[in-house]
């Protein structure tokens, strides 16, 4: 059976432990793990060099793409964040095909125009991500965006949080209906509240990952799809490479309905 690319958000492994340790540190690990790609956390970066680690994903055939907390659109300017250019760049540098920020304040007013000339220019492709906030974790500004997106062309697509969507109390099935022919990326972690009122991230169960494959018919089959939940253990080799196994085979055509 094919596997499905598996990307490893290295916040999964805890900020902290992140920090202390060096994202490269985690490149050999993705690596034995089974995992195609590594994304990079631009938030948890202490004196790491990028070329260095673009040369250490390449040398263990990991694919990247560039997070970053950085919002696209920012309140009351109607080009791109002015600090795009700056990011686009440094995920060039840090190797990495793709670049992931957060929406932001998308509104009519914003000069898309501006965006795609500013994209044309620049080798890696962006990913607009669904994030935490009441401005830019909804479903309904998404849409905005990406019919806009959509009717002139730019070269966006998103990166579907399927956890985030809890913050803003709204349904990841509604929004994988409406969202999912834009999504390139999938961002899978389970959520739960605790007792405090918290919501947390945590490894999926059986419901969980039911719910990971209904949303994965509404989306392009085989997209990456990338763990952003706490990978925790004695042994993170083995901890990760079950997670990786998992979400490889999801969204797999049903054995018995293939030709045979």
């Amino acid at each position: 059976m094919h596997k499905y690319p598996v990307s490893i958000s290295l916040s999964s492994y805890g900020a902290d432990f992140v920090r202390q340790q060096g994202q490269l540190s985690f490149v050999e690990l993705l690596s034995t793990a089974g995992a195609q790609r590594i994304e990079w956390r631009e938030e948890l970066l202490t004196t790491e060099h990028p070329a260095t680690l673009a040369q250490a994903a390449a040398e263990h055939g990991l694919e990247s793409v560039f997070s970053s907390p950085l919002e696209l659109w920012v309140a009351g300017r109607a080009q791109p964040n002015a600090d795009l250019a700056a990011t686009l760049d440094r995920a060039h540098a840090f190797g990495s095909g793709w670049l992931k920020v957060s929406l932001g304040y998308f509104t009519d007013t914003n000069d898309l125009q501006s965006l795609h000339a500013q994209l044309n220019r620049h080798p890696v492709k962006l990913l607009v991500e669904n994030d935490q906030t009441l401005h830019g974790g909804r479903i309904e500004p998404m849409q905005r965006f990406f019919t806009e997106v959509e009717r002139l062309g730019l070269p966006v697509k998103m990166t579907f949080d399927i956890g985030n969507w809890q913050w803003q109390d709204q349904s990841a099935l509604t929004a994988a209906r409406l969202l999912g022919r834009h999504v390139d990326y999938l961002h899978c972690k389970a959520v739960a509240r605790r007792a405090d009122g918290k919501l947390v991230a945590l490894p999926p169960g059986a419901t969980d990952l039911h719910l990971w494959e209904q949303l994965l018919k509404h989306m392009t089959q085989g997209i990456t799809r990338a763990v952003e939940f706490p990978l925790q253990g004695d042994d993170l080799i083995e901890v990760t490479a079950q997670q990786v196994a998992t979400l490889a085979h999801l969204g797999q055509p049903r054995v018995e309905n293939a030709h045979v």
